[in-house]
């Protein structure tokens, strides 16, 4: 019987990804202390923001599985697929869904004297631009590229 602990835990790839996705989350995290002069432990967790972690999660593990299994390989070319499929959704539906929450608490707020209110506010920064997902992009091929696999 495998040591599934052990394969886990010893799986490159993945942990290629994780680390692409903690380095995204720690540029979010250092952007927002930069600019708010003050720590936001929640940019370690969020979504949407500068750059994409979840495009670099993506492109870190799909460019791992092309340095280790080869970039003509049918598991790189089911990762390169599910990576646009993540970033589609991350500069698409996810950012169009963000902007239809920013427009519901607007709205929301001007009704206000009429005692219509929300438990809290819906959560505007769901996707990203385009650039967000560039950067996130560029930071999983070099992270996928500069892990020894």
């Amino acid at each position: 019987m495998r040591d599934v602990f052990y394969e886990l835990t010893s799986n490159d790839i993945l942990w290629t990804a994780v680390l692409a996705w903690f380095i995204a989350q720690l540029i979010k995290f250092t952007i927002t202390l930069v600019k708010s002069r003050r720590p936001n432990i929640y940019m370690f967790v969020s979504t949407g923001g500068m750059p994409s972690s979840h495009t670099a999660f993506v492109t870190a593990m799909t460019t791992a599985i092309g340095v280790k299994q080869g970039f003509d390989s049918p598991l790189f070319a089911i990762s390169a697929v599910v990576s646009l499929v993540v970033m589609t959704d991350a500069a698409g539906l996810r950012r169009a869904a963000g902007k239809q929450a920013a427009a519901i608490n607007m709205l929301i707020e001007s009704l206000q004297d009429q005692s219509v209110q929300l438990d809290k506010k819906l959560k505007e920064l769901l996707g990203h631009t385009p650039v967000e997902v560039a950067a996130g992009l560029i930071l999983g091929v070099i992270v996928g590229l500069t892990v020894k696999i």
